[in-house]
């Protein structure tokens, strides 16, 4: 054989693997940080996964929807009657609401709203709003409709405010008989916010000002600071790699195997549906209404339990917080103690995913709903009839949705 032929061969074999290198360098080094060793692949095996995409019952994002409601009056240079406050607590699928309510309150008694801190309803502690939400954001969105304080004056501050109990929804009529005799003896009032119902149906007809307020309050005024939004980026930007394979799109699941376990998930009536699935049947759902087992699943449970196990073997791509967060957030997201960010995090995934799957009815399922409406995001699925025949998946597409019974649809349009 020709000495030169051998050359040349050698030389060609040098410079594949060279290019090779090269490829997997500058594609891949970039996705290694805060994933799991199982989640890295060599250049032969992804360049044969581009090759072969998988299907699945895939919605296209429908447009996004508009702001529909008429902007509150301004009220900007009124004296202020009064001042109103209150706390926030569990989680950012309850901070929407009582944000709404709380700015409805204020600017009905025409009274200053002092911004409110953020409690951890597990571990008792207090943080400033300005630690997970950008406070510019918030002061502009609402200046004009109501008058916000950082503190309250010294001499307001030495009385104590008295405690008033408000649903998450108020009407005019609860406002006028329940709050007006209350703030007329007492002008510094502290809400305490119940939920007599978790869902995010409009329960009642609000007068133009209630409804243009609640809208703007709950979906205008709260956006994350800049440091926690570029973290949610780079999740969601991680699990779109992983999802290589179905053009970028990924399923949110929220999976918290703790709470599953202290609910009663027990059939409803005698339809045989449940009122909340576990990670088998939820894995078994998916699988039955069309979705490749190669799809990737985010679950915001925390870390791995076994229980959250019979979903990962059926959908092999199925990550926890751990395994897509950067390396270098895990520490702050994870092992602070500081439940708040993880809840954020989650929210945040859940609202960003192509498809959502709540495994549980409550509020962290109706707020996601409500921020998934307004950006096009509508393909919520609900397993239902578990037993039954599955059908397609448009066939469990959430009543939120497919009835526009969330407060979400008096609000965009």
């Amino acid at each position: 054989m020709d000495p030169r032929h051998i050359l040349a061969g050698i030389l060609t074999l040098a410079m594949f693997a060279m290019l090779g290198n090269m490829i997997k360098k500058d594609h891949f080094d970039s996705f290694d940080d805060g994933i799991r060793s199982d989640v890295h692949f060599n250049v032969l095996k992804v360049e044969s996964e581009l090759q072969s995409k998988i299907n699945g019952p895939w919605e296209e994002m429908k447009q996004e929807l508009k702001p529909c409601w008429k902007p509150p009056s301004l009220k900007a240079g009124a004296e202020s009657n009064g001042y109103i406050t209150l706390s926030l607590k569990s989680g950012p699928e309850f901070h929407m609401p009582q944000i709404a309510v709380a700015v409805v309150i204020a600017r009905h008694l025409g009274a200053t709203l002092v911004l409110p801190d953020i409690r951890s309803g597990e571990l008792g502690q207090k943080r400033d709003f300005k630690e997970y939400y950008d406070l510019d954001k918030f002061y502009s969105s609402l200046w004009g409709v109501v008058d916000i304080t950082r503190e309250i004056p010294a001499d307001v501050a030495s009385e104590n405010p008295t405690v008033v109990k408000v649903p998450n929804q108020v009407s005019e009529d609860f406002l006028v008989k329940n709050i007006e005799p209350i703030f007329e003896k007492n002008r510094y009032l502290r809400l305490a916010i119940s939920y007599p119902s978790t869902n995010m149906k409009l329960e009642m007809k609000q007068n133009d000002d209630i409804e243009s307020t609640t809208c703007l309050a709950m979906f205008s005024s709260l956006e994350l600071k800049q440091e926690i939004r570029e973290v949610v980026d780079q999740v969601v930007e991680n699990l779109r790699a992983l999802s290589n394979r179905s053009d970028g799109k990924f399923i949110a699941v929220d999976l918290k195997v703790e709470l599953l376990e202290k609910k009663a998930c027990q059939e409803v009536g005698a339809s045989g549906r449940k009122n909340c699935y576990n990670g088998y049947e939820i894995g078994q759902f998916l699988k039955k209404i069309g979705f490749d087992t190669e799809t990737t699943i985010y679950i915001t449970q925390t870390w791995w339990h076994e229980n959250a196990k019979a979903l990962k073997d059926i959908f092999p791509r199925t990550y926890t917080k751990d395994d897509v967060l950067p390396d270098d957030q895990k520490t702050k997201f994870l092992r602070s103690q500081n439940v708040e960010l993880e809840k954020l995090l989650d929210f945040e995934v859940c609202s960003q995913s192509d498809v959502f799957v709540p495994s549980m009815p409550g509020m962290f399922y109706g707020s996601v709903t409500g921020r998934r409406i307004g950006s096009g995001r509508t393909q919520i699925l609900i397993p239902a009839n578990f037993l039954a025949s599955y059908g397609q998946a448009s066939d469990h597409v959430s009543a939120y949705v497919s009835e526009k019974k969330h407060l979400a649809y008096s609000c965009f349009c």
